[in-house]
């Protein structure tokens, strides 16, 4: 079976407030979640065909998380469920704007623990497409599986596309991170990367980060997000900025980044072109549907259950 996109990294449970008690503790509701997922899901929503390799724990949560991704459409035949550690969780506070902070259980989380020998190595041979973030680097054995599968995928012909989705307190230290993060950037064709990722790697703006992986890293396609503003995306001969659509009421920000990315991998795939034979009308379209797809599916809480339907893009970008 051919894949066009399959992704290696942590599947895990978000607890997102959605109400506070008398006594001011956050209500928490449990949400399907991690950023491979949530890409994923979104490249499932608009038709294409994708596979998940990871770990989740042997329990409820595992159990819950399997069936969300199956009953999103991607195949989970190599997510493993591991009885001897719990599925990773993630506590998300909120702040007025519906920017989100993180706090995790992940001491270990079964994301973690998946080992070389359990990446299937014939999938990662069946794909257009091999995406993943570095979350997968933090801790061993998972960073030797995720190079094995970079390495198998790259031998095979796939492009790879990287979202470094930084989250500093699941490193040692930001030296750590940032070697992580610069050995993924060099290893990738498609990279999404935020603007304060930017700024945290080498202190540049949006502009000057995208221009710099192209010439220095080697990277064919980069979207640098702005948050609420929209993406700034450049290629070896084309650049382009588009804004977020208006009349967006956020409710939770929670996935919008890997929603914007797997929607602009969708929209990529169907132009069938190399990242460099891009036009600058393909690639403005690109972007501005994944823009207003990651918008749109700020009004709802979570990743996976977020992903707006292709008509509800459409329609928005219509106006």
């Amino acid at each position: 079976m051919k894949y066009d996109v399959v992704a290696l990294g942590e599947l895990l449970i978000d607890f997102a407030p959605v109400s506070r008690s008398e006594t001011g503790y956050p209500v928490l509701a449990a949400q399907p979640g991690g950023a491979p997922g949530n890409f994923l899901a979104a490249l499932n929503k608009f038709g294409l065909r994708t596979a998940m390799i990871g770990k989740v724990g042997d329990d409820m949560f595992g159990r819950l998380l399997l069936g969300t991704l199956q009953a999103a459409g991607i195949d989970t035949r190599c997510v493993l469920a591991d009885p001897s550690v719990f599925t990773t969780m993630a506590f998300v506070s909120l702040d007025e704007s519906g920017n989100r902070d993180f706090s995790f259980a992940r001491k270990p989380g079964a994301d973690t623990c998946l080992r070389p020998e359990e990446v299937n190595e014939t999938l990662l041979r069946s794909t257009k497409v091999f995406h993943f973030g570095t979350l997968s680097l933090t801790d061993e054995p998972a960073a030797a599986a995720t190079r094995k599968a970079i390495e198998t995928a790259k031998a095979a012909g796939a492009l790879i596309s990287l979202d470094p989705n930084l989250r500093k307190p699941l490193w040692n230290s930001e030296e750590d991170a940032k070697s992580a993060i610069e050995w993924s950037l060099r290893q990738a064709d498609i990279v999404k990367i935020s603007d304060e990722e930017i700024d945290f790697l080498w202190g540049l703006s949006p502009e000057e980060g995208a221009q710099k992986l192209i010439r220095e890293y080697g990277v064919s396609l980069v979207y640098a997000t702005l948050g609420p503003k929209g993406c700034h995306a450049v290629t070896a001969s084309q650049a382009v900025t588009v804004s977020s659509p208006s009349g967006i009421h956020v409710v939770d920000t929670t996935g919008a980044g890997d929603i914007f990315g797997g929607s602009a991998m969708s929209q990529f795939l169907r132009t069938g072109k190399a990242p460099k034979d891009l036009t600058e009308e393909e690639l403005r379209r690109i972007v501005c549907f994944a823009c207003t797809a990651a918008s749109l599916s700020t009004q709802k809480h979570g990743g996976i259950a977020s992903v707006p339907e292709e008509t509800d893009v459409q329609a928005k970008m219509a106006e």
